[in-house]
């Protein structure tokens, strides 16, 4: 008896031990797996296969002190990523998740699809005025939907709200029109978005330093207008709590 049972507890430690642990789909997975620092790390939304580079949030919230675990699925801070890009870079990402990119929106569809996320919206102007926008969800359709964008409402935030407009817009770049202006807004704005016609927040139109013409920079209308270019404007996603 006791030799079987030990058989059986080896067996046991065995199929343990041979199991892999399942990979990250997302920075809250990251953080399950005993990451607890900010960084780059890989996770899998396309499976095991297929890693994909993001930058991880898991900076203690200011209220309750909690880590945050967001998933940065866009940023930028110095204008050293070209972001003026067509359909297939925007599609499969660019830029590097250590400093400036765009995670990729088939990788973004493929995240929203497996949990439901909310988003927060994080900005900087060049004198130092730190503000934020959050949304109680964000998710992004399949590309034959041409990654429809689907927000939820505002929910708190100083920078205000300026993305609510852009809710139910397809996504839209230089060579890929599908915004609902006469011209291309991409073209107009120098970036790319799920524009209508044009836009309330363009974070990905060309880097410029503060003042600058409208439509030209990372803009929050909300938050500085559309004539000034901001610092730093970051777009992350983390799953909703049940």
């Amino acid at each position: 008896m006791e030799g079987m049972m030990l058989r059986v507890v080896l067996a046991a430690l065995l199929t343990a031990v041979a199991r892999p642990s399942p990979l990250p789909t997302d920075c809250s997975d990251v953080y399950k797996a005993g990451w607890g620092q900010s960084g780059v790390y890989a996770i899998y939304p396309a499976g095991p296969t297929s890693p994909v580079q993001v930058y991880c949030d898991m900076s203690p919230d200011r209220i309750d002190t909690s880590p945050e675990k967001w998933t940065v699925i866009q940023r930028r801070q110095d204008g050293t990523v070209n972001f003026y890009m067509k359909w297939d870079h925007y599609k499969r990402g660019f830029g590097s998740a250590a400093g400036e990119y765009w995670l990729g929106l088939e990788t973004m569809h493929l995240l929203t699809q497996a949990k439901k996320y909310e988003l927060k919206v994080d900005m900087e102007d060049f004198d130092g005025q730190n503000v934020f926008a959050h949304y109680s969800s964000f998710s992004v359709g399949p590309e034959a939907e041409g990654y429809k964008l689907s927000l939820g409402s505002f929910v708190k935030g100083a920078a205000g709200d300026s993305l609510s407009g852009h809710n139910g817009m397809k996504f839209t770049t230089i060579d890929k029109d599908q915004d609902t202006h006469k011209s291309n807004c991409a073209q107009l704005a120098y970036g790319a978005f799920w524009y209508y016609n044009c836009f309330g927040a363009n974070p990905n139109g060309i880097y410029t330093w503060g003042p600058s013409p409208p439509a030209h920079g990372a803009q929050w209308r909300s938050f500085r207008g559309l004539e000034y270019s901001l610092k730093t404007i970051v777009m992350k996603i983390r799953p909703v709590a049940e």
